[in-house]
């Protein structure tokens, strides 16, 4: 795996990878700043092929065993624990989705994560079992 950048002195709950300012973790003094592009090394693209944000992710065994990876990796891998899709990881992480990508792709090729890609029609576009599922779902979302 093309792992991000060390992130050398950067303790869990210092800073997100949007560049945001969060608590050190110890009464709300700010942290480090660390802008998204870093997380990624300044790649906007990982070695595998394009994931699209519906993509569903899931944990390896190999992934529960992983260490020393980067923050947001090892948010992923706990996130993944139940099936869950690029655009919610990038949400959860408040990183922006093309980090994600890059981030589960990366994950992906090391076999720390297994993708789950959307099944499409010969044209690319969603096959009507999938429709209709999103249909249903929507529909129990009205009561």
């Amino acid at each position: 795996m093309a792992a991000p950048p060390d992130r050398q002195g950067m303790s869990e709950g210092q800073g997100t990878s949007d560049g945001q300012r969060t608590s050190d973790g110890q009464g709300g003094s700010p942290g480090r700043v660390v802008p998204a592009y870093a997380v990624t090394g300044g790649r906007t693209r990982s070695s595998g092929a394009e994931l699209p944000v519906e993509t569903l992710v899931t944990v390896t065994a190999a992934g529960r065993r992983a260490s020393g990876l980067p923050l947001e990796c090892r948010r992923i891998l706990q996130l993944a624990e139940t099936p869950v899709s690029v655009v919610e990881l990038g949400a959860l992480l408040s990183v922006p989705v093309g980090v994600a990508r890059v981030l589960v792709g990366d994950l992906a090729d090391a076999d720390l994560v297994v993708v789950h890609r959307p099944h499409v029609t010969e044209d690319g576009m969603p096959g009507p079992e999938i429709l209709a599922r999103v249909l249903e779902g929507l529909r129990a979302r009205e009561v």
